[in-house]
């Protein structure tokens, strides 16, 4: 489930989970949301080449407001600037006959299985434009929100009340037995089980889903290869500093010895 083309191909297949989990990530009560459609469709099953390694959803609902929605697996290190984009990018949809003041609400959510602030660990958070003094809102149409798959534990009571915890452990679910598991107590997860495991059964698609899990691979050697050769370049660096400090301790001594003599 950590596969982003298979979390792609799942929400835009079963509307049902969409409108759930959409319904849960904004904190909306049960059958808040009537109509979810994705606006950015993706033929199933078609190869995708560089240019759309990009698998974000982009989700208007019944009120107006628009949604990007997407579970980023690999950590790039652009995701604030990245997610910024998106939400500025689906607020700028005006039509040129429209007032500024009918602007609809933008979220953008991120599902990440890294932790995007290593000074800031959450589960979930929510980020709005305010004033940084006393916190006052400036505007509810701008939202940010990441959901950190690997910070299960920091859950607060209120992100379980929600359903979030049944969402993050489906997403980083590695055997059905965990995802039978979770379909006891959030019956959506089992809806979402049967449409995996027909997508899977498909060979198209699943041969699109482990064609991103060799791209996953690839992006990690290729991280690793350069993480070691700056490690390597780091300790060579290190082995550097040690010679001169040496060098200097010497020329020093010399220094030394040479002040005395002329004494």
């Amino acid at each position: 489930m950590h596969n982003d083309y298979l979390f792609r191909a799942l929400l835009q297949e079963n509307n049902e989970v969409l409108k759930e989990l959409i319904q849960n990530l904004l904190y909306l009560p049960d059958g808040a949301i009537k109509s979810a459609i994705i606006t950015n469709p993706i033929m199933l099953g078609d190869s995708i080449d560089s240019k759309e390694f990009l698998l974000d959803i982009n989700v208007k609902i019944d009120n107006g407001s628009v949604i990007n929605i997407e579970l980023q697996v690999i950590n790039q290190h652009n995701w604030v600037e990245r997610s910024l984009s998106y939400l500025c990018r689906n607020f700028d949809k005006l039509n040129h006959s429209e007032d500024f003041a009918q602007a609809k609400g933008s979220y953008q959510i991120g599902l990440l299985n890294f932790t995007l602030f290593k000074d800031h660990p959450s589960f979930f958070s929510t980020y709005k434009m305010m004033d940084v003094k006393d916190h006052y809102i400036y505007s509810d149409k701008l939202h940010l929100s990441v959901l950190d798959l690997t910070q299960i534990d920091n859950a607060t009571a209120e992100d379980t009340a929600n359903g979030l915890v049944y969402w993050a452990k489906l997403f980083s679910a590695t055997s059905w037995e965990e995802i039978h598991m979770l379909a006891k107590e959030k019956p959506i997860v089992e809806q979402a089980a049967n449409t995996v495991y027909s997508l899977t059964e498909e060979e198209k698609i699943r041969l699109q889903c482990e064609a991103r899990e060799d791209f996953y691979k690839s992006q990690n050697d290729f991280h690793n290869y350069y993480k070691n050769k700056l490690a390597e370049k780091d300790n060579e660096l290190a082995e550097k500093d040690t010679e001169l400090a040496e060098k200097d301790r010497i020329i020093q001594e010399l220094q030394k010895a040479l002040e005395d003599k002329n004494k």
